[in-house]
Protein backbone atom coordinates (compact mmCIF):
# COMPACT_ATOMS: atom_id res chain seq x y z
CA UNK A 1 0.00 0.00 0.00
CA UNK A 2 1.32 3.38 -1.00
CA UNK A 3 1.76 5.97 1.76
CA UNK A 4 1.08 8.63 -0.81
CA UNK A 5 -2.74 8.54 -0.87
CA UNK A 6 -4.41 11.48 -2.62
CA UNK A 7 -7.94 12.97 -3.08
CA UNK A 8 -8.71 14.86 -6.34
CA UNK A 9 -12.34 15.69 -5.51
CA UNK A 10 -11.25 18.13 -2.82
CA UNK A 11 -8.94 19.75 -5.35
CA UNK A 12 -11.82 20.50 -7.70
CA UNK A 13 -13.91 21.93 -4.87
CA UNK A 14 -11.04 24.14 -3.70
CA UNK A 15 -10.51 25.47 -7.21
CA UNK A 16 -14.21 26.22 -7.70
CA UNK A 17 -14.53 27.87 -4.29
CA UNK A 18 -11.66 30.22 -5.05
CA UNK A 19 -12.59 30.91 -8.65
CA UNK A 20 -9.69 28.88 -9.99
CA UNK A 21 -7.06 31.45 -9.02
CA UNK A 22 -4.53 31.81 -6.23
CA UNK A 23 -5.20 34.63 -3.80
CA UNK A 24 -2.66 37.38 -3.22
CA UNK A 25 0.57 36.22 -1.62
CA UNK A 26 3.87 34.74 -2.48
CA UNK A 27 2.82 31.63 -4.38
CA UNK A 28 6.42 30.85 -5.38
CA UNK A 29 7.38 30.52 -1.71
CA UNK A 30 4.35 28.32 -1.03
CA UNK A 31 5.19 26.13 -4.03
CA UNK A 32 8.76 25.71 -2.78
CA UNK A 33 7.52 24.84 0.72
CA UNK A 34 5.06 22.23 -0.53
CA UNK A 35 7.54 20.60 -2.91
CA UNK A 36 9.92 20.31 0.05
CA UNK A 37 7.11 18.78 2.12
CA UNK A 38 6.49 16.21 -0.63
CA UNK A 39 10.20 15.36 -0.58
CA UNK A 40 10.12 15.11 3.22
CA UNK A 41 7.03 12.85 2.94
CA UNK A 42 8.93 10.59 0.56
CA UNK A 43 11.98 10.45 2.85
CA UNK A 44 9.77 9.68 5.87
CA UNK A 45 8.13 6.83 3.96
CA UNK A 46 11.43 5.23 2.99
CA UNK A 47 12.86 5.72 6.50
CA UNK A 48 9.70 4.42 8.19
CA UNK A 49 9.67 7.66 10.19
CA UNK A 50 6.13 7.91 11.60
CA UNK A 51 7.07 11.03 13.61
CA UNK A 52 8.08 12.99 10.51
CA UNK A 53 5.04 11.73 8.61
CA UNK A 54 2.80 12.73 11.52
CA UNK A 55 3.95 16.34 11.20
CA UNK A 56 3.01 16.46 7.50
CA UNK A 57 -0.44 14.89 7.87
CA UNK A 58 -3.22 16.85 9.59
CA UNK A 59 -5.08 14.99 12.34
CA UNK A 60 -8.16 14.91 10.09
CA UNK A 61 -6.23 13.67 7.03
CA UNK A 62 -7.86 10.99 4.91
CA UNK A 63 -6.23 9.04 2.13
CA UNK A 64 -7.74 7.00 -0.68
CA UNK A 65 -5.67 4.44 -2.52
CA UNK A 66 -5.41 0.87 -3.71
CA UNK A 67 -6.13 -0.46 -0.19
CA UNK A 68 -9.17 1.81 0.31
CA UNK A 69 -9.69 4.73 2.67
CA UNK A 70 -7.32 5.31 5.58
CA UNK A 71 -6.93 7.81 8.39
CA UNK A 72 -3.75 9.37 9.72
CA UNK A 73 -3.86 7.05 12.73
CA UNK A 74 -4.12 3.96 10.51
CA UNK A 75 -1.24 5.00 8.25
CA UNK A 76 1.02 5.87 11.18
CA UNK A 77 0.21 2.53 12.84
CA UNK A 78 1.12 0.70 9.61
CA UNK A 79 4.42 2.56 9.41
CA UNK A 80 5.26 1.88 13.07
CA UNK A 81 4.36 -1.83 12.80
CA UNK A 82 6.35 -2.30 9.60
CA UNK A 83 3.24 -3.44 7.71
CA UNK A 84 3.86 -0.66 5.18
CA UNK A 85 7.42 -0.91 3.87
CA UNK A 86 8.90 1.36 1.23
CA UNK A 87 12.34 0.43 -0.03
CA UNK A 88 12.64 3.32 -2.50
CA UNK A 89 10.64 6.12 -4.08
CA UNK A 90 11.67 8.24 -7.02
CA UNK A 91 9.49 11.31 -7.43
CA UNK A 92 8.57 12.40 -10.93
CA UNK A 93 7.14 15.77 -11.85
CA UNK A 94 5.40 17.60 -9.01
CA UNK A 95 3.01 20.48 -9.72
CA UNK A 96 1.66 22.88 -7.08
CA UNK A 97 -1.43 25.04 -7.52
CA UNK A 98 -2.14 27.55 -4.74
CA UNK A 99 -5.61 28.85 -3.88
CA UNK A 100 -5.07 31.10 -0.87
CA UNK A 101 -4.78 28.85 2.19
CA UNK A 102 -5.48 25.73 0.12
CA UNK A 103 -3.04 24.11 -2.28
CA UNK A 104 -3.32 21.14 -4.60
CA UNK A 105 -0.17 19.15 -5.35
CA UNK A 106 -0.16 16.57 -8.13
CA UNK A 107 2.64 14.26 -9.08
CA UNK A 108 3.83 10.77 -9.73
CA UNK A 109 6.41 8.38 -8.38
CA UNK A 110 8.02 5.02 -8.96
CA UNK A 111 8.41 2.95 -5.86
CA UNK A 112 9.46 -0.38 -4.48
CA UNK A 113 7.07 -1.17 -1.65
CA UNK A 114 5.02 -3.79 0.14
CA UNK A 115 1.98 -3.80 2.40
CA UNK A 116 1.54 -6.65 4.87
CA UNK A 117 3.95 -8.73 2.81
CA UNK A 118 2.23 -8.11 -0.54
CA UNK A 119 4.24 -6.35 -3.27
CA UNK A 120 2.76 -2.91 -4.01
CA UNK A 121 5.63 -1.65 -6.15
CA UNK A 122 4.91 0.32 -9.28
CA UNK A 123 4.21 3.69 -10.85
CA UNK A 124 1.72 5.86 -8.94
CA UNK A 125 -0.17 9.03 -9.87
CA UNK A 126 -1.30 11.09 -6.90
CA UNK A 127 -2.91 14.26 -5.61
CA UNK A 128 -2.39 15.87 -2.19
CA UNK A 129 -4.51 18.67 -0.79
CA UNK A 130 -2.81 20.94 1.73
CA UNK A 131 -4.42 23.56 3.97
CA UNK A 132 -2.63 26.31 5.85
CA UNK A 133 -3.88 26.33 9.45
CA UNK A 134 -2.43 28.56 12.15
CA UNK A 135 0.42 29.47 9.79
CA UNK A 136 1.38 25.85 9.07
CA UNK A 137 0.79 23.79 5.91
CA UNK A 138 -0.51 20.23 6.41
CA UNK A 139 -1.92 17.57 4.11
CA UNK A 140 -5.65 17.08 4.71
CA UNK A 141 -6.54 14.70 1.88
CA UNK A 142 -4.73 12.44 -0.56
CA UNK A 143 -5.51 10.06 -3.40
CA UNK A 144 -3.15 7.62 -5.03
CA UNK A 145 -3.62 5.43 -8.11
CA UNK A 146 -1.36 2.56 -9.14
CA UNK A 147 -0.88 2.71 -12.91
CA UNK A 148 -1.08 -0.78 -14.42
CA UNK A 149 2.05 -1.83 -16.32
CA UNK A 150 1.78 -1.70 -20.10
Amino acid sequence: MDLRFRLPVVAAVAQLALGGHALAGDTAAVEKTLVQMENDWTKAGVAGDAGALGKILADDWVGLGPAGAMTKAQVLADVKSGDNKITSITLGDVKVRVFGDVAVVTGNDDEKSSYKGKDTSGHYLWTDVFVKRKGKWQAVASQSTLVPPK
